[in-house]
């Protein structure tokens, strides 16, 4: 098989939560761009209809579905829907989710000012949805014997960190450890678990502070190359998660953060 092959998505059917924007659309766009048909979920229905009519435009196969991944009943259904719909299901992408406002480096107060409202949604849309997202998605592919599961965590999960929050931290460390037990329980089955590991991107989630010149210095002090990324740079460690490249890649949590998890 040569590199063109193990890359090519062709035929396969992509489900991808948060893909209005940010990282979740950046990925959208190079499973689609590699031959997939992608199903681009997001609580953003107006941002939805403005990525789609450009993709389309692009001649790229996405379809869109306004969706609030906190509805866990209705995210699973979507993914069954889609399953059924296009007779398989072979790449998930779950990225959804929610920041957790500034840690305690650059708001006093840390933990004490921590409101558990804001928790408990955390954990529901950050952390349940990813589950209920993993389980609904696995049941379709191991129909077939084969999937690629792809799960947005965080270098802010692999380690202390000052500048995010306590329901963030927890979360994205919490979901390393689910890809890691469901990689366990689905190896056998052709599915493979794995995880992205963003360090600072410009994103929805940080695009409010990373414009405050004191967060943006606090940030490029913590990153060796000195600059926060694109979107479009999470695209190639997505592309080989996606596709048979990666068929002995399975229960990794990647860094993909300036070499910030070196320091």
């Amino acid at each position: 098989m040569n590199a063109s092959e193990m890359f090519d998505l062709s035929g396969q059917v992509a489900f991808v939560t948060g893909a209005a924007s940010g990282l979740g659309l950046a990925m959208s766009e190079v499973l689609a761009a590699n031959g997939a048909t992608v199903v681009m979920a997001d609580v953003n229905e107006k941002g939805l209809a403005t990525v789609r009519g450009r993709l389309h435009g692009a001649d790229l196969k996405v379809e869109t579905e306004q969706l609030d991944v906190s509805d866990l009943t209705l995210l699973e259904r979507s993914i069954a829907k889609v399953a059924d719909r296009f007779g398989r299901l072979d790449i998930l992408c779950a990225n959804a989710g929610l920041s957790a406002g500034p840690g305690p480096l650059t708001e006093q107060g840390g933990m004490a000012k921590v409101d558990l409202n804001r928790w408990d949604e955390l954990l529901r849309i950050n952390l349940t949805s990813v589950f209920v997202s993993v389980r609904a998605a696995a049941a379709e592919m191991r129909k077939r014997n084969y999937g690629r599961i792809i799960v947005t965590a965080s270098v802010a999960g692999l380690r202390g960190e000052r500048m995010c929050g306590y329901g963030y931290v927890t979360t994205k460390a919490a979901i390393a450890n689910l890809v890691r037990q469901a990689s366990f329980e689905l190896a056998s089955e052709g599915v493979t678990v794995n995880a992205v590991a963003p360090g600072p991107f410009l994103t929805n989630i940080g695009n409010g502070r990373l414009h405050e010149r004191d967060t943006v210095s606090a940030v490029l002090a913590a990153v060796p190359m000195k600059r926060i990324a694109h979107p479009d740079e999470i695209k190639g460690l997505t592309l080989l998660l996606a596709s048979r490249a990666s068929s002995f890649m399975t229960g990794a949590v990647i860094p993909i953060d300036g070499g910030s998890i070196a320091i």
